[in-house]
């Protein structure tokens, strides 16, 4: 295939820029309007809104990446490099906690440690009273607490695949130069593990960033929360959309960051761990009480919790209601997982034909949605959509056809934003499939006599089926977690169980959350599992 011919080279681009345009367009709208500011609303936003919001937003992101890191590098460690009683549970049990949402794990804490809830009604019971006892409600500590438990598996996920390909000898090599095992895990195999852990802490905040649902359950102002607040309370989208725009500038400097841990990671192990060392005495409960209280935090308690709350109420909720909840959720979530695996199918084969630097280039902004926040793509989508529906009003309004909004609020406009925000999911998974396929099946393809669309038809597709099944059920997950753009754009009186779960929290109804949040988490376990799977077998000597 002659790439190099001109007739080839925009040819790629060409056929990758219409998906593209998904992400583009939203974030062209929001920077245009942020390049083009009314003034009278910057003058409030930075009298009023910025410096509280930048201030708060910081600061959780300093705080939470502070932490994750206390927490999920040391978990990676006992679990990948040390020997104690529960380590082979807890390497796979300490990813569960992916399962559940951020802003699940947040109302159901907040049920726990409140006043009423079943924490301080023990310490009372045993104490006399609980005034001394902090109050979770509305507080920084609380918040910390529960996106440290929601967000530590990617970092945890990184340092431990970073442990393990590090191989035995190099802290061999470190303890016969004198170093204690405590030295020697910060001088070498901290130090090797750093673009892993670099990688893993981006994500996780960028998660901080993008976090609508949790933030909002304690009543906490970050650029998320001030992105809706202003569009829906203030009614000001040229609001919105400054401040979503600014969010922007921040996530894409994450992303390059992200990026450049990922680059970073070139090292070389060919003989990775295999003999961990086995921990003596107290140290080796203390690495199985560290362990447990992370893995009780973050996933049994809450569990236990939420299936005691769901047993209690379940006759009374469990009606027409609820399953028009989760209707619509399955409905909004299949169609999503349709769409998004049709455009990585043709995203992931167009890269397979095309690989010039145009076309990476322009299939890197088409999957740059997933960094996203999604109400900087809530936002991003409804600008076109109203300059759209006002035309088309207009168009209509000398035939006497008058109307609110033609596309606003509508399926069409939420599925515009999901495809943006998990066209990702879906490539990644899928032009990993494609990878497998090798240029010789192709040739021979070639070489039979069939054009493009007949290999993809005989030769792709029937390869890529485990590879498009996964990506797609990725998707469908991913959508019944999703909480922000379903909220900001579906139709009045169209919810999901996630839009449930957020009406619900903002009225301290935590048992009646209960049975649509344990519906999401116990889906959202099926990709964990998969993860799991995958990540308990033998680990690549390459990093």
């Amino acid at each position: 295939m002659d790439h190099s011919a001109p007739a080839h080279r925009w040819r790629g681009f060409a056929f990758a820029l219409p998906i593209a345009l998904l992400t583009i367009v939203p974030l062209l709208a929001v920077v245009g309007m942020a390049v083009t500011p009314q003034p009278d609303i910057w003058l409030h936003l930075w009298n009023y809104v910025l410096p509280r919001v930048l201030g708060n937003t910081l600061l959780l992101m300093l705080l939470v990446g502070v932490a994750v890191l206390i927490v999920a590098v040391p978990l990676a460690w006992l679990t990948a490099m040390c020997d104690f009683p529960g380590r082979r549970f807890f390497a796979w049990a300490l990813v569960l906690p992916l399962a559940i949402p951020a802003y699940v794990l947040a109302f159901v804490q907040m049920g726990i440690f409140e006043y009423a809830g079943p924490v301080q009604s023990f310490v009372r019971d045993v104490m006399g009273n609980s005034r001394w006892f902090p109050d979770i409600r509305g507080s920084l500590w609380g918040l910390v607490m529960v996106l440290v438990m929601a967000f530590y598996p990617y970092v945890y996920l990184m340092a431990r695949s970073a442990f393990l390909t590090q191989g035995h000898r190099s802290m061999e090599a470190a303890q016969a130069l004198g170093y204690s095992p405590v030295a020697a895990f910060f001088k070498v195999a901290l130090p090797l593990a750093r673009p892993w852990i670099g990688a893993g802490l981006a994500l996780v905040l960028m998660e901080v960033l993008a976090d609508f649902g949790a933030i909002a359950v304690f009543n906490f102002d970050t650029f998320s929360t001030a992105v809706y607040k202003s569009w829906f309370d203030l009614h000001n989208i040229g609001a919105a959309a400054q401040l979503a725009a600014i969010l922007v500038l921040v996530v894409l400097l994450l992303v390059a960051a992200e990026q450049r841990s990922r680059n970073a990671k070139r090292f070389h192990v060919s003989n990775p761990q295999q003999h961990r060392a086995v921990l003596q005495g107290g140290m080796r409960w203390l690495a199985f009480g560290f362990c447990l209280l992370v893995f009780a935090a973050s996933f049994a308690i809450p569990m236990v919790q939420m299936v005691a709350w769901v047993l209690s109420i379940w006759r009374e909720q469990l009606n027409s209601d609820y399953w028009g909840y989760a209707w619509n959720t399955l409905y909004l979530a299949l169609l999503t997982a349709v769409i998004t695996t049709v455009l990585a199918l043709l995203l992931s084969w167009i890269r397979r034909r095309h690989g010039d630097a145009k076309t990476a280039w322009v299939i890197r902004l088409a999957v740059l949605g997933y960094a996203m926040p999604g109400v900087v793509l809530a936002v991003g989508v409804f600008i076109p959509i109203a300059w759209l529906d006002a035309w088309l009003m207009a168009l209509l309004e000398p035939f006497g056809i008058q109307a609110l909004g033609i596309i606003k609020g509508s399926l069409a406009g939420m599925l515009l934003a999901l495809a943006a925000r998990f066209l990702a999911v879906a490539y990644h998974s899928t032009d990993a499939a494609m990878q497998r396929i090798t240029r010789s099946q192709e040739e021979a393809c070639a070489s039979l006599g069939l054009g493009p669309w007949q290999t993809l038809r005989r030769l792709h597709l029937p390869l890529l089926r485990t590879g498009l099944l996964s990506a797609f059920l990725m998707v469908v997950v991913d959508v019944m977690k999703e909480m922000p753009i379903t909220l900001m754009m579906r139709q009045f009186g169209w919810d999901t169980l996630a839009v449930r779960v957020f009406q619900l929290t903002s009225e301290s109804m935590w048992e009646e959350a209960a049975l649509p949040a344990l519906a999401i988490v116990l889906v959202g376990l099926v990709p964990v599992i998969l993860l799991v799977l995958q990540t308990e077998k033998k680990p690549s000597s390459a990093g």
